[in-house]
């Protein structure tokens, strides 16, 4: 029988005035767990409190949780890393489509290896389900094939092993990254910064403070966090829209928002955005997101030896001639020149 925390929140319509209700109405999502024995304890619990929270503050269930075993075993309990246990279910269990499903691990995670755990992944893929991982989940991800060309992270204890054993992967050492339909998390407390965005991409910036508000996290770091300063330090403009669209756009990268989309993320027009990012930063709205994404694909050419056809598109471009003609717009040079200059440099 799956078993769902979302089922200990009854419906309880009008929690929130009319004023604060989102203008896009509540969708309820599935979200799966998938938990290797001795997953960490606080990863687990920053992924899904946020969730549970932002039921709470709805005061509906807009996320159904389900956690599951993942291991040759089906136990009815699965044990963390301090030893506190969760009630699972088997993967057999698992039906139905899910909307995102994070595999949350501790101990040796890259070198975990159970084919069933390897096969649902590759399935729920397949069929247009978000995978993420935490703490060591993205090395379970990786070892089952899916993180191919994905930009990703995983908590730095396991970096260099997991870059040994996959040497091809594009391993950024940051708290979080989004790359279309993939989410690694380093894990720790990062999880709240990574479900803050999930849960504003989904509701919306101002329903997602309010659930970050709910755990006092008030300061909501970026993906690239702690490496880099935060937005505001960063960009020079303290402006509340930018700042969310800003980290919005560092979330997707390789699919880029449409500008309206954009703007509904962060709760705002289309306009009043265009002219924030231009008082703020002496720069449209896309321009800004174009040279983020231009940025980034130097970054790649630079750091790793994946192809410049892969790197256009990791970074949101339609092609490699597009990509070439933005690029020299922006660097001077082409891609492959600033390739060349890497190669010699190493």
């Amino acid at each position: 029988m799956r078993r769902s925390l979302g089922s200990c929140f009854p419906e309880r319509d009008g929690f929130f005035t009319i004023r604060d209700m989102p203008e896009h109405p509540f969708v309820r999502r599935r979200i799966a767990f998938v938990l290797i024995e001795g997953f960490a304890l606080m990863s687990f619990a920053a992924v899904t409190e946020p969730l549970r929270a932002a039921n709470l503050l709805a005061g509906r269930r807009i996320y159904e949780l389900f956690y599951f075993a993942g291991g040759a075993t089906a136990p009815d309990r699965l044990n963390s890393s301090s030893g506190a246990s969760i009630a699972v279910s088997g993967l057999g269990e698992a039906a139905g489509a899910f909307d995102v499903a994070f595999v949350v691990a501790g101990g040796d995670p890259v070198g975990f290896h159970e084919t069933q755990v390897f096969q649902w992944l590759r399935q729920q893929a397949r069929q247009g389900c978000t995978l993420g991982g935490v703490s060591g989940g993205p090395a379970v991800l990786a070892n089952a094939g899916v993180m191919a060309n994905r930009r990703m992270t995983l908590h730095w204890e396991h970096h260099a092993a997991l870059t040994e054993r996959h040497p091809g992967l594009l391993l950024e050492r940051t708290l979080y990254v989004v790359d279309r339909d993939r989410m690694t998390c380093a894990g720790g407390t990062a999880p709240l910064d990574m479900m803050h965005a999930l849960i504003a991409e989904h509701h919306g910036a101002d329903f997602a403070r309010k659930v970050s508000d709910w755990f006092m996290h008030t300061e909501v770091r970026p993906a690239g966090g702690p490496q880099r300063a935060g937005l505001a330090q960063r960009y020079g403009t303290n402006r509340h829209a930018v700042l969310a669209a800003i980290e919005a756009m560092e979330n997707h990268i390789a699919d880029p928002l449409p500008l309206a989309d954009l703007a509904r993320v962060v709760g705002v027009g289309v306009r009043q955005l265009s002219r924030q990012f231009q008082a703020g930063l002496g720069r449209s709205t896309g321009a800004f997101y174009r040279d983020l994404r231009l940025e980034k694909s130097r970054e790649l050419l630079h750091q790793t030896g994946l192809p410049i056809l892969d790197i256009a598109i990791a970074t949101g471009f339609s092609g490699a001639a597009h990509f070439a003609t933005a690029y020299r717009k922006r660097f001077g040079d082409p891609p492959s020149r600033h390739r060349l200059e890497s190669l010699r440099r190493h």
